[in-house]
């Protein structure tokens, strides 16, 4: 099974576990809205593929945490796309929840995934009780303050914040989580994974600010131009596309190279390339080259 199908069974898993005769029908539509179709699922697959790199020794507690990642970032997507932050009409090619199921049931939705993830870990946790309490500080650490996902967010409401910490904190935090927590799940060091997940969590971001620029709503699944609607912190602005896409090509270059010593160490940064291309299509760095001819624009090397 490859590991896309797999985060999906699992997610499918623990939402039919959830979906009982006593829950308000409207916020598990919602809840199953935000959810699925789902994105590239890379947050989840990445904690899976390094728990397998590692000699994953405990399904149930992988999936566990992968999922509750995904679960986390969901969640933040949905409050992310209320009217108080962006105020956005469409998220991964479908109406957003708040615009199809109003305001107060979207904020319900959120804080309804994010408790769902801590008790996917709490369900899971049973053979490997001490790992499951690592899990939960490192996927909290990656969530909430004063590094993680809700302080990403929160320097948005700030009047000047450093770039590299802006990204770190509201896309690399959860990359780390997803690495560490891969590594914690079958009983290793999650030291060693950390720079992967960081550099991958950056590099993520100076992607995402490059097709919020070169790109249309209909090709991203939401609005483009947000960045520069709302005065937020971005690589383009602050590097132009040229600067933004050899920092990003440099970034992805560095997380190939940071994966740890193992058996399927070849494999996991054969990912990361194959991410390099998804996030920042060929086509879209030719664009770039032929509107500044002189940009050195390398793709990462195998």
């Amino acid at each position: 099974m490859s590991l896309l199908k797999r985060i999906e069974a699992a997610l499918e898993q623990q939402f039919s576990l959830t979906r009982t005769a006593s829950a308000p029908p409207r916020l598990m539509d919602a809840m199953r809205h935000a959810v699925f179709p789902g994105g590239a699922r890379i947050r989840p697959q990445l904690c899976m593929a390094v728990a397998k790199a590692c000699g994953e020794d405990d399904h149930e507690l992988t999936d566990a945490a992968a999922v509750a990642i995904e679960l986390l970032h969901c969640a933040s997507l949905v409050h992310d796309d209320m009217p108080c932050f962006d105020d956005a009409d469409m998220r991964r090619g479908q109406v957003t929840v708040h615009k199809q199921f109003g305001e107060p049931l979207a904020l319900l939705t959120g804080d309804a995934l994010i408790i769902m993830a801590y008790q996917v870990l709490a369900r899971s946790g049973r053979q490997h009780p001490m790992r499951t309490v690592q899990l939960l500080s490192v996927i909290s650490e990656g969530v909430g303050a004063p590094d993680g996902i809700v302080a990403g967010q929160a320097w948005e409401c700030e009047t000047r914040v450093e770039l590299s910490q802006y990204q770190r904190a509201k896309t690399g935090a959860l990359f780390v989580a997803a690495t560490c927590g891969g590594a914690l799940a079958a009983g290793v060091d999650p030291a060693p994974w950390r720079k992967l997940g960081d550099t991958l969590g950056e590099a993520y971001q100076v992607a995402d600010d490059i097709r919020d620029v070169m790109m249309q709503a209909d090709q991203l699944g939401k609005p483009a131009g947000q960045d520069a609607h709302h005065g937020r912190p971005s690589a383009a602005a602050d590097l132009g596309l040229v600067g933004a896409l050899d920092y990003f090509n440099g970034l992805m270059q560095t997380a190939a190279d940071s994966v740890p010593l193992c058996e399927s160490r070849e494999a996991m940064r054969k990912l990361v390339l194959m991410e390099s291309e998804r996030l920042v299509p060929p086509s879209a760095c030719e664009q770039i080259s032929r509107q500044y001819p002189t940009s050195a624009t390398s793709r990462v090397s195998a």
